[in-house]
């Protein structure tokens, strides 16, 4: 593609001084060659044309042609391109792209001459440009009449213009190279449930449908009377209905409002994504085919980790009611099928594998086939889908003929797709059947599959408990002898234990012992891939994992050589655990069984990092450092072993937790980590703000699949990312600083203290917010607290030092030393891992409000206060001062949406953090007041959009 818009410039007079690959090598030209213009691609490795312009516009400002197949003017990639400073757009055409570029050589021309003469710091200039180029950049049938239109309406021509032209590289090879291997596995949690009662969130949604009717529907003035109308008693219902939950969510109810996204959302939203990308594909002329690129997960109702009521019946529960409703979503489905193909057997041919199906069956289903044949005489289609409902039916029924699993199914929606193309109704495929495809690929017949997960702490002693019954003394053996046990146990074809035996176990081994019990009982009613991962927190040592192994080899899930149906997954979230990453790991893919184990899961290891422990245990800018150059050692360690890793990124709600933008987080990782699967956890608001509007849950996946794929092509571009040695010795110097002065802070007396009075979270571990006790013992320690609440009471005090706390210290300890300013503007503008971390905690301190928060440090004693609140103030002022330098910024917030947005939302919750500080210090409340106390904490975190 560069060398075919090289071409076309220079037959049309235009000198082009340079051509550059990526995003870096145009920066570096546009300061080598000073061009007059410069054309960028959306979409680059190494460095995409956004983040090019941005720089460009920041250190020497250059007229910019963004040119994409994937830019029109309503899309969200061309309004930021735009923002960085772009000066107008050019869509690049579809069909064969050479071809079809060849034929717009004079348009191409004249833009580039017209984009050449704006003024880029002229804003008006700027505009001027831009509303005159709107006819340009639509597509590949763009008139002659309309460009001229277009480029008369500048200044005037810059003659024989120079330009860069910076272009994407590959073709369909590296398309579909890229496509294989990308697969994106959000998994959504219980925790933290959100404060809003899910009755309040489904009148919210109301609100919101009836707005949305008011601004984008013709309504007569009756239509608009009697929708305003529906408005107002919404409104005042809503008003009128309890704010307060009166329990705690049990687990099922958990497992419900996860349920509800998934039913309500995700099932009919994940075919239109489909349907973009493949519209995108034969834009760009790439013929190309699309597998699955998602599946999603959860682990509501079978995370038992701190949560004694996720009981082995909760899960069978949550497994039983997820099959129904995919069961029930395929049936309703279907029938809108049989409404469309309607076609006369008469008039085509359905072919022999569709006659070969109807066949086997009628012999499946007599009875069902003969109705069929009766009520759709000569209709086929409508016969096989009937049949196709009566098997769906019977998936969950003692009747024979249900579908085995959902692959048969599949191959009946492919008999049908495949059929009718070959009649000549490809539109009719391509409309009806292949989204329901997709749907059954993503959700299969379990809607979303459950991930296990407990304490290494429980397995540990469960395996204790048990091999102690056979004479084994594993709790007094040291690691290597507990690895050489376990080793040995899974290896040999005789059982050790007997897990159905409970008798004589404590209350926890018992429980652990159901569950992998349980767990073949599972796999065999639901299938394998309901159900085929288990998360060990707090993993440690390398005998961790191995335990899970071995319980599940001895419930019968594992039978190695042969078959193992689980993925062990450690989680690694102690900054002890992180650091011997590769030491952990090195020992599992060296142990005989395990690597058994591994050969059987198709040499593919799953390994999930914790981000709020880290956090919390480290500080904000220490745990970030901490978990990335974490993931490049094990992306090193599972190179060397020819294994295949998938990162689980346990990212909560607030930035504070990991959260933050996802797409940016994406392209932030480690390229040696980028395998191309992915997981990542959905948590509390976020879940809610993601994914409970159809159209916003849409825009969320394009995202995380536009950004996933570009690390995956950098990725296959270049493995591994080629970080300056100073800039990692200087990241070093400041993780070190930060870690120090966070630690210094939370280990200083009477933090603990001054925490509990200048936050709500005593109150906080009192709401019935969700089944998990907000801390693993009950003790008041920081280590002991759970990182959502300790995240939720700064955020709710608006001090939100969990975000960015020890940031300034640590800039200005490398400032103060051998560093310079410079390097950290380089850092940022060309490292998207710092670039990432310091926006992230740009806008952590954006949300921040030093004012709201010494109403609540008031309320501590007066020595607690003069002790910790100016030193967390001075550091607030510290780490503002040096991210607005670093990122030579007048104000944290660069999107003026954002900007807008805060300065609306505080005006509504400032006096609720007002009010709730006063109630705070009250030594006596009333019942009114303790009840209005807690709704304060509803509505800030209403305002705040997470809770932790």
């Amino acid at each position: 593609m560069r060398s075919v818009i090289s071409d076309i410039l220079e037959e049309g007079g235009i000198d082009v001084v340079s051509v550059a690959k990526n995003g870096r090598e145009a920066i570096d030209a546009v300061a080598e060659t000073d061009p007059d213009v410069v054309t960028m691609d959306v979409e680059m490795p190494e460095m995409n044309g956004i983040e090019a312009t941005d720089r460009i516009m920041s250190t020497r400002p250059t007229p910019i042609l963004m040119l994409s197949a994937h830019t029109d003017e309503n899309a969200d990639v061309t309004f930021e391109a735009l923002e960085k400073g772009a000066v107008d757009f050019f869509r690049k055409p579809g069909g064969e792209v050479s071809m079809e570029m060849s034929r717009m050589q004079d348009q191409l021309v004249e833009v580039v001459e017209s984009v050449a003469a704006v003024d880029p710091t002229d804003s008006s200039d700027v505009a001027s440009a831009r509303t005159a180029g709107s006819g340009v950049a639509t597509d590949g049938t763009t008139s002659a009449e309309t460009t001229g239109r277009a480029t008369a309406a500048t200044t005037e021509y810059v003659e024989e213009p120079t330009v860069v032209v910076g272009s994407s590289t590959g073709g369909p090879t590296v398309v579909e190279q890229v496509l294989s291997d990308v697969m994106i596995e959000p998994t959504f949690t219980a925790h933290p449930t959100e404060a809003r009662r899910k009755t309040v969130k489904a009148k919210l949604r109301t609100i919101a449908e009836r707005l949305e009717t008011l601004d984008e529907r013709r309504l007569t003035d009756t239509e608009r009377a009697q929708a305003w109308r529906d408005v107002e008693a919404e409104v005042t219902s809503l008003w009128q209905t309890p704010q307060v939950r009166k329990r705690r969510p049990r687990p099922d109810d958990e497992a419900r409002n996860v349920q509800w996204y998934l039913e309500n959302t995700l099932f009919d939203v994940v075919g239109e994504v489909y349907d973009e990308l493949e519209e995108a594909l034969e834009d760009a002329g790439l013929d190309v085919d699309v597998p699955t690129l998602f599946r999603f997960r959860s682990w509501a109702g079978s995370d038992r980790d701190g949560n004694p009521y996720v009981t082995p019946d909760v899960t069978t529960d949550t497994l039983e009611r997820q099959r129904e409703v995919a069961i029930e979503r395929f049936q309703g489905v279907l029938g809108r099928l049989s409404g469309v193909l309607s076609q006369d057997g008469d008039r085509l041919a359905v072919g022999p594998a569709v006659q070969a199906s109807l066949e086997a069956d009628r012999e499946r289903l007599p009875g069902v086939a003969e109705e069929a044949e009766e009520r759709y005489p000569d209709e086929p289609y409508r016969q096989k889908l009937a049949l196709m409902r009566e098997r769906l039916v019977r998936v969950d029924d003692v009747r024979p003929g249900g579908y085995a699993d959902v692959d048969a199914f599949l191959e009946d929606l492919d008999l049908l797709a495949a059929s009718l193309r070959e009649n000549g109704a490809g539109v009719v495929a391509e409309a009806v059947v292949d989204p329901v495809r997709r749907q059954a690929a993503a959700f299969g017949f379990t809607l979303a599959a459950l991930d296990l997960r407990d304490h290494q702490e429980n397995h540990t002693a469960t395996v204790g408990e048990v091999l102690e019954r056979a004479g084994i003394d594993y709790a007094s053996m040291a690691e290597a002898d507990r690895q050489a046990v376990l080793t040995e146990a899974i290896e040999q074809d005789a059982t050790v234990v007997d897990l159905a035996d409970t008798g004589g176990l404590s209350d926890t081994a018992a429980q652990v012992a159901e569950r992998f019990d349980a767990l073949a009982d599972w796999q065999s009613e639901y299938g394998i891939e309901a159900i085929d991962a288990y998360c060990i927190s707090m993993t440690e040592h390398p005998s961790h994992v191995l335990e899970v192994l071995f319980l599940a080899d001895q419930a019968g899930v594992v039978t190695l050589p042969e078959d193992s149906g689980l993925d062990v997954v450690p989680l690694l979230e102690t900054e002890s655990a992180l650091s011997r990453a590769e030491e952990i790991l090195g020992t599992l893919f060296e142990n005989d069984a395990y690597g058994t184990h591994l050969a059987a899961r198709g040499d593919t290891q799953e390994v999930m990092i914790g981000y709020s422990d880290s956090n919390k245990e480290n500080g904000f800018l220490a745990a970030n450092w901490s978990l990335f150059r974490n993931q490049r050692r094990l992306g090193a360690v599972t190179d060397d072993y020819g294994v295949d890793l998938r990162l689980f990124h346990g990212r909560g709600g607030s930035i504070s937790r990991g959260g933050g933008p996802m797409n940016r987080a994406l392209l932030a990782l480690p390229r040696e980590t980028v395998s191309g699967a992915v997981k990542f956890t959905e948590q509390g608001e976020a879940i809610a703000e993601k994914y409970g509007n159809p159209r916003i849950a849409e825009r969320n996946l394009e995202q995380m699949l536009h950004a996933q794929l570009l690390a995956r092509q950098s990725a296959i571009e270049g493995p591994a990312e080629d970080v300056p040695e100073e800039w990692l010795e200087a990241m070093e110097t400041m993780a070190d600083v930060a870690r120090e002065e966070y630690r210094d802070l939370i280990e200083t007396e009477g933090f603990v203290a001054y925490f509990e009075r200048a936050t709500p979270i005593t109150v906080i571990e009192e709401l019935n917010l969700g089944s998990r006790p907000a801390s693993r013992t009950g003790e008041r320690t920081v280590e002991d607290l759970r990182a959502i609440p300790w995240v939720f009471s700064w955020t709710q005090s608006r001090c939100i030092l969990s975000g960015w706390y020890a940031l300034g210290t640590a800039l200005e300890a490398y400032l103060d030393g051998e560093g310079d300013l410079e390097t950290l503007r380089e850092m940022y503008q060309e490292w998207p891992f710092f670039r990432t971390t310091l926006d992230n905690a740009a806008l952590t301190l954006a949300r921040t409000e030093m004012g709201i928060a010494a109403e609540y440090a008031d309320i501590a004693p007066a020595a607690l206060r003069e002790r910790f609140f100016p030193r967390i103030e001075a550091e607030y002022e510290r780490s503002l001062e040096h991210v607005l330098a670093i990122t030579d910024r007048e104000t944290l917030l660069t999107r003026d949406w954002l900007a807008e947005s805060l300065s609306l939302r505080n005006p509504y919750v400032d006096p609720l953090n007002l009010l709730q500080a006063r109630l705070l210090g009250q030594q006596h409340r009333s019942a009114a007041e303790e009840r209005t106390l807690r709704l304060t904490v509803k509505g800030i975190a209403a305002g705040m959009k997470n809770t932790g």
